[in-house]
């Protein structure tokens, strides 16, 4: 079951070139990656987050389309996203002046990964 989460925009920083409108669709793209392919997450580093997904070739594409979507709004992430060992991993990492952004999505990550 998803934890009730308002799609709260505040996350968004003021950075963000994608249009208002657009920004609630973004949100729930994100909830559903975080909800269907999120199986773990750890905060290595203050401006670095690591996403464990669910291996798989449709969760590694979904990833890449998200990710590539959102640095085309937000270029202030950095997205890796790694294949190896049987393993996916999404890597999420921002500039020092950003990471309120992170610890935000992180948050959202993390209560979806553990409903």
């Amino acid at each position: 079951m998803a934890p009730d989460l308002a799609h709260d925009l505040g996350w968004a920083p003021s950075a963000c070139t994608l249009p208002t409108a657009e920004q609630p669709l973004r949100v729930a793209e994100f909830d559903a990656l975080f909800a269907e392919a999120v199986q773990a997450l750890a905060r290595p580093e203050r401006t670095r987050l690591l996403l464990d997904l669910v291996f798989g070739p449709d969760n590694a594409a979904r990833a890449a389309g998200l990710a590539a979507r959102e640095n085309g709004c937000c270029s202030f992430f950095t997205f890796t996203l790694t294949i190896a060992g049987g393993r996916l991993t999404l890597e999420v990492t921002v500039p020092a002046e950003h990471v309120d952004v992170l610890d935000a999505l992180q948050a959202r990550a993390g209560a979806f990964a553990s409903a």
